[in-house]
């Protein structure tokens, strides 16, 4: 995590349209962070991931993104840029069994992303943005959902191979539960996740040892 104290020296847009929200630089700099991140990863990185924290590039058709990469690679082997398109799963939906309904997270805010398995199809009628995995050494500037100036192929990874699991408000809130699709891939990771996440809860003085079952 690279500390970005902008405000201490300029007065950051909260907003990313310009004639709303003024301010000296876009966006909380926004754009800035993004492209000094590829630049810093130029050496010694492969690969970087240009996407929120409450984004998760899934693998549907391997168990680490690692084996995704080198596959992608190897089948587009002139590729520099790698656009993985969002999938919203609602957060007011739940999954009725309950499976994943923990009692130890009971007390700890924000969103359990397991129990939420149901998936928009996005509206092709409007723009639909994509976030990126990107090799550093090929890219020359970024925006937020698109590379500018890139050396090499720019590919759109297939649904059936990979896809931003996005979990938050419905884009589509007209749609109910039976327009939406089951997918719990999550899930295949809860033995890995639940315990690497009550490790990290209890570092950050969230979740007590006596509240874990």
């Amino acid at each position: 995590m690279v500390p970005w104290p902008i405000d201490q020296h300029l007065n950051p847009s909260s907003g990313w349209r310009f004639s709303k929200s003024g301010g000296d630089v876009h966006y909380f700099g926004q754009l800035t962070t993004l492209n000094e991140c590829i630049y810093r990863s130029m050496d010694r990185s492969r690969y970087v991931m240009l996407n929120d924290i409450d984004e998760i590039i899934m693998p549907y058709q391997h168990n680490d993104l690692m084996s995704l990469m080198n596959s992608l690679q190897q089948q587009q082997p002139n590729t520099g840029v790698f656009k993985i398109e969002n999938h919203i799963f609602p957060k007011i939906h739940f999954e009725p069994s309950g499976r994943f309904h923990l009692p130890q997270w009971n007390g700890v805010p924000g969103i359990n992303i397991l129990e939420h398995v149901y998936r928009e199809d996005p509206n092709k009628s409007i723009h639909h943005p994509y976030k990126m995995i990107v090799q550093p050494r090929m890219v020359e500037q970024t925006s937020v959902h698109e590379v500018l100036k890139a050396f090499g192929q720019q590919y759109k990874v297939p649904l059936d191979v990979c896809r931003i699991i996005h979990v938050r408000v419905a884009l589509q809130g007209g749609l109910t539960l039976e327009q939406l699709n089951v997918d719990k891939r999550l899930w295949d990771f809860s033995n890995q996740l639940i315990p690497n996440v009550d490790r990290e809860l209890k570092r950050a003085g969230l979740l007590s040892s006596e509240g874990q079952s």
